[in-house]
């Protein structure tokens, strides 16, 4: 019988993944009902009654729900890519921590990466020369540790991070805000193959889902808390890395920054950090202590 509820279950969050007009507050109610009614199906019924839709996007969910099909389109995300749900057994436990965590990942690759804690790298897009000295001498050494390495696959510093971890034969987690036939930006799509081959990449959406603005804050949460602790290389107040850091503070991750000057905006967000009460990295060995001191 529980086996029968897991399965009903399973199936209706795979499906709700699908369906427009439920965003992570929304998603945030379904798993705290999961939570609460433990022996109870998550029905269309009982889905409707949690969410609670205005009747016009209720009634669109229903159309898509039941929709004939909806089952291809299934099908065909599950025969590209392993789909994992907050109730399987392999689920990241450091992941499901988080408050919105969610509720239904897309992957390619090593799953296995995920049941380590490991530790983001971002930074900004147009990165400096300061940006690719700094990882390209210490990153190695953290590589070595076999700790996942783990960035969103954009251009600049998530692009050298996993590029490092790869030359290093080490690990690397590529978490993106599209779904996983899509590279943004199109210049990392050999990387991202790359890594769907011989690493992992995960994707909060489905096949055929395109870059939106919305999609890369949403994206930049799952970094954080796949990982243990966040380093920071550079960044501007306004910037997906300064929220990724937000993220992990809030999470209790271990963050830390490197500093910069004063005059350069791309160290502002770095140096606000640090006031903030995040560590300073002036040395590989401050990233390996943290990391020995949070394992």
């Amino acid at each position: 019988m529980e086996r029968l509820l897991l399965t009903i279950n399973r199936d209706a969050l795979i499906r709700l993944q699908f369906m427009p007009g439920v965003g992570l507050a929304g998603r945030r109610k379904v798993w705290q009902f999961l939570q609460a009614e433990a022996k109870v199906p998550l029905t269309l019924t009982n889905l409707l009654a949690c969410l609670a839709l205005p009747e016009t996007k209720a009634n669109q969910l229903i159309n898509c729900w039941r929709d004939s099909r909806l089952s291809d389109t299934i099908a065909r995300n599950q025969q590209f890519s392993k789909i994992t749900t907050i109730l399987d057994e392999d689920y990241p436990a450091y992941l499901k921590e988080i408050y919105t965590a969610p509720l239904v990942l897309f992957s390619r690759g090593n799953w296995q990466l995920t049941q380590q804690p490991g530790l983001a790298v971002v930074g900004a897009r147009q990165a400096t020369a300061y940006s690719y000295a700094t990882l390209k001498q210490w990153l190695p050494a953290v590589v070595a540790t076999k700790i996942p390495i783990i960035s969103g696959l954009a251009a600049g510093v998530d692009a050298l991070s996993h590029q490092l971890a790869v030359q290093h034969n080490g690990h690397t987690i590529g978490v993106i805000g599209t779904g996983l036939d899509i590279a943004y930006p199109a210049a990392n799509r050999s990387l991202q193959q790359t890594l769907m081959r011989t690493q992992l990449v995960i994707s909060e959406y489905p096949l055929g889902t395109g870059p939106a603005r919305h999609r890369f804050p949403e994206r930049n949460r799952i970094i954080a808390g796949l990982s243990q602790s966040v380093l920071v290389t550079e960044a501007a107040i306004h910037s997906g890395s300064l929220i990724t850091a937000n993220i992990g503070l809030q999470e209790n991750r271990n963050v830390m920054a490197i500093p910069g000057r004063v005059t350069d905006p791309l160290s502002a967000g770095c140096n606000a950090l640090i006031s903030a009460g995040a560590t300073p990295v002036c040395n590989v060995e401050t990233i390996l202590n943290e990391l020995q001191f949070q394992s």
